[in-house]
């Protein structure tokens, strides 16, 4: 998989109209890394003229600041504007809520003003232009898939349409948890608790979200955030259901489905 880079696109004289930010856990995390290949396979078929930063990207410091650490988060994201400016970048696509979140809503005050897309409102828009062709009768046809809202796509920026709209072109049946959308629940991995231990209580977050999505009997649980798709996919393990329920990225859905 050859993924071209804003550098290499610079050194030919050329800009991409597109940068795809990979985000710490598409790039580090080995299942998340899948999710990573599924989008660059969408948009590779596709024909996008995209680029990824490579080496040059940053975490964009929103655990630093979850955590508290304002300093750390603002030495970070004055990196990441200096090097997206310096190149002129003006679109952003990420498949990480959390980077989409702090790109569109607290880059702006420090001098980083992009237009931010997640990548789920960017397949939607993709379908709707008929970019994106599906085999029919795909892999998911008949399946039953029911979607988790990651809070800071859904309730931190109102985006509950999109998701739903790519999984209806999946031609399975999509059935919603008791809560969902802006009634809906964390995976547990937000405001930086990903990284630390629990703390007391009676049930952890993860297994409560796991337990509903595997109440409405669907066989997947589309995530669109590659937190929620950890913290989801944990919960699956320890109810003992990973025969039977997959945890995947809508954009891994679309990309196993394409024509």
């Amino acid at each position: 998989m050859n993924v071209p880079t804003v550098a290499g696109l610079f050194a030919e004289g050329k800009s991409p109209d597109v940068l795809f930010w990979v985000g710490c856990s598409g790039s580090f995390d080995q299942r998340a890394q899948k999710i990573t290949k599924a989008f660059v396979t969408i948009l590779d078929k596709v024909g996008i003229n995209y680029a990824i930063l490579g080496k040059e990207e940053m975490c964009t410091g929103d655990p630093a600041r979850r955590a508290g650490n304002e300093f750390l988060f603002q030495m970070m994201a004055y990196q990441n504007i200096q090097v997206l400016n310096n190149y002129g970048i003006k679109k952003i696509v990420t498949a990480c809520p959390h980077c989409f979140n702090i790109f569109k809503n607290e880059y702006p005050e420090l001098g980083g003003k992009y237009e931010v897309i997640h990548h789920t409102v960017f397949l939607q828009q993709l379908i709707d232009e008929g970019k994106i062709v599906l085999k029919e009768g795909g892999a998911f046809k008949g399946k039953k898939i029911t979607y988790h809202d990651s809070c800071y796509l859904g309730r931190a920026n109102d985006i509950y349409e999109a998701p739903r709209k790519v999984l209806e072109v999946l031609d399975a049946e999509l059935v919603e948890m008791k809560r969902c959308k802006s009634n809906g629940f964390c995976c547990g991995a937000g405001g930086a608790q990903m990284f630390k231990e629990e703390e007391k209580g009676t049930t952890r977050v993860n297994v409560d979200r796991s337990n509903e999505a595997i109440d409405t009997g669907a066989n997947i649980i589309a995530a669109a955030c590659p937190f929620c798709n950890t913290m989801l996919t944990d919960g699956v393990k320890l109810a003992e259901k990973e025969a039977q329920v997959k945890v995947m990225d809508i954009a891994e859905l679309i990309a196993e489905s394409l024509k």
